[in-house]
C-alpha cells in the first residue's frame, strides 16, 4: 500500500484524503467495538442473545411478550442455571442490552464501509492500489463476525458458564488485526514521503517490541477469558510472593500456559515489566535520532502510553474484586492497549530500513 515514489495530481491527493478520513472513521469505529465488547465481557452480558440473526436481530425485542420469550431462551442456558439463576426479567433486560448494542453497532460499522465503499467507488476516488486493500478489510471484516459468533457459540454448550478463553482471545486478537489493517492502510494515504525515517536498527528493535506486545495481548485475553486478575488482587507480589505457587500444577505440563490463570497472570505481569523495559530502550535509542515532528510525537507517545498501560494495568489487577471498578479500570486498560497499537503500527510505517527508490 505504499505508492511514495508515484507522484499525485492534486485531484488525486484530495481523493486520497478524503479516502483515508473515511477509513480513519472506521478506526474510531473498531476501537468502540471492542470497548462494548469490554462493557459486554465485564458485564457478563454475552450470552444473552442466544441465537445469530444478522438481519432479523437488528431490533430488540419490542414488547412484553417478546422480552418473556428471549428471556425464556437464555433460561436454558448454564449460565442462567448457576450464575444468574437470582436474575429478574429487568435485570435480563440489562444484560441483553449490551450484547444487543455491540452486535447493532458491528452492524452500523458495516453500513458505514459498505455506503462508503459504493460512495467512492461511484465517484472515481480509488485508485488502482486501493482495490486490493478494500477486499482485504471486506474479508476480514466478514471473519469477525463470524468469530464473534463461534465465541459466543463456545459458552452455550453444557457446562459453560462463560465463552471460552481461547475464542475470546481470538475475538479480541483478531479485532486489534482488523483495527491495525485499517489504520495502516489510512496511514499510507496520507504519509509524505520526508516524513519516513530510515533506520534499520529502530526498526528491528520496533518490531521486536511488537512481537512482544502481541504475546502480551494474547494473554490479556486469557486474563480475561478466565478471569485470572482475581485469582492474585495483590501487588507488587502475587498473592504474597513473586513467583506464585500452582504454577505447575495443571497436567500436562504445557496446558499450564494456556488454562492455567495463576500462571497466565504471572505472564501477563511479566510481559508488561519487558515491555517497558524494551519501549524505554528504543525511547533513548531513537532520541538519538534527529527527525522531523511527527516522528518525535509518536516517539514520546509511546513511552508515556507504556507507563500510563502498566499503572492501569497494576489499578485493575488491584481493584479486580470490586465489579464497578473493574469495569472502568479494565475498559480503561483495554482502551489505552489499543492506543499503544496505533501508535507502533504507526512507527512502524514511518520507520523504515532502507530508503524508498527515487
Amino acid at each position: 500500500m505504499d505508492n511514495f515514489p508515484q507522484v499525485f495530481t492534486e485531484k488525486q491527493q484530495r481523493s486520497r484524503r478524503q479516502v483515508a478520513s473515511w477509513l480513519l472513521i472506521g478506526v474510531a469505529m473498531i476501537v468502540i467495538q471492542v470497548l462494548i465488547g469490554g462493557i459486554t465481557r465485564l458485564t457478563e452480558s454475552g450470552l444473552s442473545i442466544t441465537e445469530w440473526k444478522p438481519i432479523t436481530g437488528t431490533l430488540p425485542p419490542l414488547n412484553d411478550a417478546a422480552w418473556v420469550a428471549e428471556f425464556e431462551k437464555y433460561k436454558v442456558t448454564d449460565q442462567f442455571k448457576y450464575v444468574h439463576r437470582h436474575f429478574s426479567l429487568s435485570e435480563f433486560k440489562f444484560i441483553f442490552f449490551w450484547e444487543w448494542f455491540h452486535r447493532s453497532w458491528a452492524r452500523l460499522m458495516g453500513l458505514v464501509f459498505l455506503f462508503g465503499f459504493i460512495y467512492f467507488l461511484a465517484a472515481k476516488k480509488f485508485d488502482k492500489g486501493m482495490i486490493k486493500p478494500m477486499v482485504v478489510l471486506f474479508l476480514l471484516g466478514g471473519l469477525q463476525g463470524y468469530i464473534g459468533w463461534f465465541m459466543v457459540k463456545s459458552g452455550l454448550v453444557p457446562e459453560k458458564y462463560f465463552v471460552g478463553h481461547v475464542e475470546l482471545t481470538t475475538h479480541f486478537i483478531a479485532a486489534l488485526g482488523l483495527l491495525s489493517y485499517t489504520l495502516w492502510f489510512a496511514i499510507s494515504l496520507l504519509i509524505k514521503k520526508e516524513q519516513l525515517v530510515i533506520h534499520p536498527k529502530l526498526k528491528n528493535f520496533l518490531l521486536l517490541i511488537t512481537a512482544v506486545f502481541v504475546f502480551q495481548l494474547v494473554y490479556g485475553g486469557f486474563m480475561a477469558g478466565l478471569r485470572a486478575a482475581v485469582t492474585a488482587p495483590t501487588w507488587p507480589s502475587i498473592n504474597g510472593s513473586m513467583i506464585p505457587a500452582d504454577m505447575s500444577s495443571l497436567s500436562p505440563f504445557a496446558r499450564n500456559f494456556l488454562d492455567n490463570p495463576i500462571t497466565i497472570h504471572f505472564i501477563h505481569r511479566g510481559l508488561a515489566y519487558l515491555l517497558v523495559v524494551l519501549i524505554s530502550g528504543w525511547w533513548l535509542l531513537s532520541a538519538r535520532i534527529n527527525s522531523q515532528t511527527l516522528f518525535n510525537r509518536l516517539r514520546h507517545s509511546l513511552m508515556l502510553i507504556v507507563l500510563l498501560q502498566l499503572v492501569l494495568g497494576i489499578l485493575t489487577v488491584m481493584n479486580a474484586t470490586s465489579s464497578n471498578l473493574l469495569v472502568i479500570l479494565g475498559v480503561s486498560h483495554q482502551f489505552i492497549a489499543m492506543v499503544l497499537l496505533m501508535v507502533l503500527v504507526s512507527l512502524i510505517f514511518i520507520v523504515r530500513k532502507k530508503a524508498l527508490a527515487a
